[in-house]
Order: C-alpha cells, then sequence, then structure tokens
C-alpha cells in the first residue's frame, strides 16, 4: 500500500506540512498490520504549469488517452497517484483559495480522467480514499462569514465526482512568522496568535492523525 501527502505550501516544515506528517503518521498506526509506505510530496519543488489544454487525454485511440500528456516534473507524479491506496492534500488559504500550485496540479490530476460522455462519468483507475487539509490566518468565524467552505466545495466536488469525497479539516488562526515585530501585521495580537498556536495547533495535530487512520479504515 502506499499513500500519498500532496504538500500545496511553498513551505516544508510550518503548519500545512506539519499537518500532512500528521496525517501520514495516522495512516501508518491504522495500518500497523498491514505493509504501507508514506510520501510527502512538495509541489514548489517541482516545474509544471497547469493544463494547457491540449486535450490529449480525450483524443479517442490515442496513446495519452485518460492520462496528461505533458512531460514535466509531474508527469511520473501523476502516474504514482494513479495507482496510490489514498492521497492527503494540503493548502494554506491565499486570497480566499487554495495556492495557484496545488489548483494547477489539481487540473492536471483530475481532468484527463473526466470524460465527456453524456454523465460526465470517470475513467480514474482507482477509487483511492482522498482528504484536505486547509491551513489559513483567518479565525474559524470569520471563515465561515467570508463563504470559504462554499469556495473548498468546489474542489471537493470534483475530487468527489473523479475519486472519492474527501475528509477535511480546517486549521485555523496559524501562526505565521517567527517574529512578528519584523513585518507590518498590527492587524493581529502576536501574543493571541502565540497562545492559540500553544494550545490549539496540538489539537489540530491530533485531528490530523485521526484523519489519517479514518482515511485508511
Amino acid at each position: 500500500m502506499k499513500v500519498y501527502a500532496i504538500n500545496g505550501s511553498p513551505r516544508k516544515n510550518n503548519n500545512t506540512a506539519t499537518l500532512l506528517q500528521k496525517a501520514l503518521d495516522g495512516v501508518k498506526e491504522a495500518a500497523k498490520d498491514k505493509e504501507i509506505e508514506t510520501e510527502i510530496i512538495n509541489l514548489y519543488d517541482l516545474n509544471y504549469t497547469g493544463c494547457k489544454s491540449c486535450f490529449a487525454c480525450k483524443r479517442l485511440g490515442g496513446a495519452s488517452y485518460g492520462k496528461c500528456a505533458i512531460k514535466d516534473d509531474i508527469y511520473e507524479v501523476l502516474e504514482k497517484l494513479s495507482q496510490a491506496d489514498g492521497i492527503i492534500f494540503g493548502s494554506p488559504i491565499y486570497l480566499s483559495n487554495i495556492t495557484g500550485q496545488l489548483q494547477s496540479f489539481l487540473e492536471r490530476l483530475l481532468f484527463p480522467y473526466l470524460v465527456y460522455d453524456e454523465n460526465y462519468s470517470t475513467i480514474a483507475p482507482k477509487k483511492m480514499p482522498t482528504a484536505f487539509i486547509y491551513t489559513m490566518n483567518a479565525q474559524e468565524e470569520l471563515m465561515d462569514k467570508i463563504g470559504y467552505p462554499s469556495t473548498f466545495n468546489k474542489i471537493e466536488s470534483s475530487l468527489e465526482r473523479i475519486l472519492t469525497k474527501p475528509l477535511v479539516m480546517y486549521s485555523n488562526n496559524t501562526y505565521q512568522f517567527d517574529d512578528y515585530s519584523k513585518y507590518k501585521s498590527n492587524a493581529f495580537s502576536e501574543e493571541e496568535k502565540a497562545e492559540h498556536r500553544r494550545t490549539q495547533f496540538p489539537l489540530d495535530c491530533q485531528k490530523a492523525f485521526e484523519l489519517g487512520t479514518n482515511l485508511i479504515k
């Protein structure tokens, strides 16, 4: 078995990456009686674009029917994911949405599996379980007020249509800087942010761990 975590953050050791690793730890815990491998893929390490609308993935009889034909840094990643036993996506929220890097990746991953028939059916090789972890500076109340969940639902609906309905968790009011005094950030209270990270982020890590265990179950 192989479960992948897709890190849509440019940071490899901060909030999103930490929660993804906790989720993978949960995967290993749930599958401790089986052989299972886990891997984090950091999208910002890779050179690629979003969908180029070449439609090679839709060409009947073509060599790339049902898969992306663009041979760049994620070509082999997409091939690996096609046979995954689970995928966990993670992203910070930039301008009220997931990062452009992850959005481009999802275009390349999902669109080739979408069939232009009357039912818009799917030809994904496997219906592996999926999950999505969102990290954001916004507090939970603001997240709901702005309508973030309805935006995220569009992403989740695409995953559900092509693969499976994802498990979802949010990590709100995240700690963004090592030293708030070095940045123009007086919209926030560093003391409140630090206290929230001290008390809430460990709980978020536990939630991510449980998400990983539930993904395998």
